[in-house]
């Protein structure tokens, strides 16, 4: 057996055996967090330990079918250098990095390929970045938040969730608390976990709330500052270990099987509807003057 359908480490790899990787169609997962502040209690990298632990955990259970790359480390937080600590990447920038990630691995073989993310606000770059890779090569990019593992099986949350919705669960709160105990529970400081509120949440307000598992239709995201003075958004007091193993398995369950689903998926072919062929590139496309027309 080689090397590469054991290893699930994309950067312990030698250069012949991520050949060999391509060869077994291993789906490429990269987790993308950001270094910010978490609380009195938890550290800075909260958004990078958590998605990261899951891709390992998932990567140990499916060796023969997963690479884990490093981090993208840095993300979009503009919103939270009210607190120190906190670093900031454009978001031009961060989507550009993401890209230059998924074309490279594109480019090398690689044809399925995961964001893993791990801070909320990432998420709109991140699908963009996705379906820019999916526009932009032959490889196919999908970006999943861990915490939205957890919904997969409706019956998890309920049985797990203590904290009020909305708001018992946003950031640094009962979830993230819980997993960041579990996979490096000596990095929280215990004696300063303390819950904090969403100040506009209690406006009770339709329109105009957030949670880590929903948001009202006219939520404004604005400073962090702006509506908590400590960071911590949700009930974080009610994060234990035991929770946060839970958390664990069930994400590393459910991206197995999702990635046990992918794995072998044929690729949707694209179809060119136009009676006559176009006669101009793609007029968004900016980085190359051609690109490969649709499979016939």
């Amino acid at each position: 057996m080689s090397r590469a359908a054991t290893e699930y480490r994309y950067e312990k790899l030698t250069w012949p055996e991520i050949n060999d990787a391509v060869d077994l169609g291993k789906v490429c997962i990269l987790p993308c967090g950001a270094v910010e502040q978490h609380g009195h209690h938890l550290p800075l990298d909260v958004d990078l330990v958590c998605p990261g632990g899951i891709a390992h955990g998932t990567g140990r259970e499916l060796a023969d079918k997963i690479l884990v790359l490093p981090h993208i480390s840095y993300g979009y937080t503009g919103h939270v250098m009210d607190f120190p600590g906190t670093i900031n990447t454009n978001y031009t920038t961060f989507i550009e990095q993401v890209l230059d990630v998924t074309r490279s691995l594109a480019y090398h073989g690689f044809k399925k390929i995961i964001l893993l993310n791990g801070h909320g606000s990432n998420m709109p770059n991140l699908d963009l970045a996705a379906r820019r890779t999916n526009l932009e090569t032959d490889a196919e990019c999908c970006v999943i938040a861990w915490w939205n593992l957890l919904t997969v099986d409706k019956d998890f949350l309920p049985s797990w969730r203590e904290s009020k919705f909305p708001g018992g669960c946003a950031h640094a709160c009962e979830l993230e608390t819980s997993l960041y105990l579990y996979l490096d529970e000596d990095g929280v400081r215990k004696d300063k976990i303390k819950s904090g509120t969403i100040s506009f949440n209690n406006d009770n307000s339709p329109f105009n709330w957030v949670d880590l598992f929903g948001a009202g239709p006219a939520t404004v995201v604005s400073w962090t500052s702006s509506y908590s003075d400590t960071g911590v958004l949700g009930e974080a007091e009610l994060a234990t270990k035991e929770k946060g193993e839970r958390v664990y398995l069930e994400a590393v369950k459910q991206l197995g099987r999702f990635i046990t689903y992918w794995h072998s998926r044929p690729k949707d072919v694209r179809q060119d509807l136009h009676r006559k062929p176009p006669t101009m590139p793609m007029p968004w496309w900016q980085r190359s003057n051609t690109r490969p027309r649709p499979e016939s």
